[in-house]
């Protein structure tokens, strides 16, 4: 399996650009994550975009809050709670700034992104913990936002698909908010560094395995990977919302969301399982790539069709 002539384009620069952060702490990974940062000189629109702190388990917890263009917005409009990736460690509410914007304008949606607590300073389950109290939040506080509390979506990409699902499990295990549906964009699922995918893509495709293995250092003691809240393969999966997982064929990351995806459907969970063979890790935020705005564009798709 090979990439497309696309993203073979882009690799070299993604390659020279991204940091060796395994070489690196946890704050200076931050760093220099953030450096790299350039804000889109003109970002897609929406009707309104607020920044507020929401009660957490530890603190307050900040959050974006988008509402879709105007002729979008509705009283019935889904809310989608979104947990943004970067291996448990850095990225913030401006890195996924984007993907939210389209998001909310693509699935006609209320979204609620979630600026949670980052390793290693706040190790495993914090990130969860504060993902889940913006879950109860944006349930209990649905109609003052303007959308429909019974439409509630749990999404992310990366570290942050792993967070969505593990919520997903833990309003299910706690009587908690109904969520509607779960939106797992190349998600964290395991930390199995040995499958098929991790071996045949362990470099050169941009994410690697020696960052991955950090990452899950920085998160989680092994003596706790396996629990289903930090490795939600490891669940009973059933009586789970529907789900649309994303699988990029050229990712560390692909064998166990393909493998989460067929698991979600043993168990019975209606399952939408879209796998990019030529895309890379992380690929439906790089905009200049055609593939990221075709797997946009049918991931609000598939979504609002769950949801409608």
């Amino acid at each position: 399996m090979s990439a497309d002539a696309e993203v073979v384009a882009l690799l070299e620069v993604l390659e020279a650009g991204f940091p060796k952060i395994e070489a690196m702490t946890g704050a200076q990974a931050r760093d220099a994550i953030r450096a790299r940062y350039r804000a889109p000189a003109e970002p897609e629109p929406v009707a309104r975009v607020e920044d507020r702190t929401i009660p957490g388990p530890a603190s307050e917890i900040p959050v974006r809050i988008y509402r879709p263009a105007p002729e979008l917005d509705s009283e019935s409009s889904p809310v989608i709670v979104f947990a943004h990736g970067g291996g448990f460690v850095f990225c913030d509410l401006d890195t996924h700034d984007g993907i939210c914007r389209a998001m909310a304008n693509g699935v006609g949606a209320v979204v609620v992104s979630v600026d949670y607590r980052l390793a290693p300073e706040s190790p495993w389950p914090a990130a969860p913990d504060d993902v889940y109290a913006a879950v109860e939040w944006a349930a209990a506080h649905a109609e003052e936002l303007g959308a429909d509390a019974e439409r509630l979506v749990v999404a992310g990409d990366s570290a942050g698909g792993n967070l969505a699902a593990v919520v997903a499990l833990m309003s299910r295990d706690r009587s908690g908010p109904s969520i509607a549906a779960q939106l797992l964009l190349y998600p964290v699922i395991a930390a199995d560094f040995g499958t098929p995918s991790y071996r045949q893509f362990a470099t050169g495709f941009y994410n690697t395995r020696a960052a991955m293995e950090w990452y899950w250092d920085q998160y989680a003691p092994v003596a706790d990977r396996r629990h289903p809240y930090a490795s939600p393969l490891q669940a009973d999966l059933a009586g789970l919302a529907p789900a649309v997982v994303v699988t990029a064929g050229c990712d560390p990351l692909c064998s166990e969301g393909d493998a989460y995806a067929d698991a979600l459907a043993a168990h019975g969970v209606p399952v939408t399982h879209r796998r990019y063979d030529d895309a890379i890790h992380g690929f439906m935020t790089l905009t200049v790539l055609t593939v990221a705005g075709l797997a946009q564009k049918q991931a609000w798709a598939d979504l609002r069709e769950l949801v409608r």
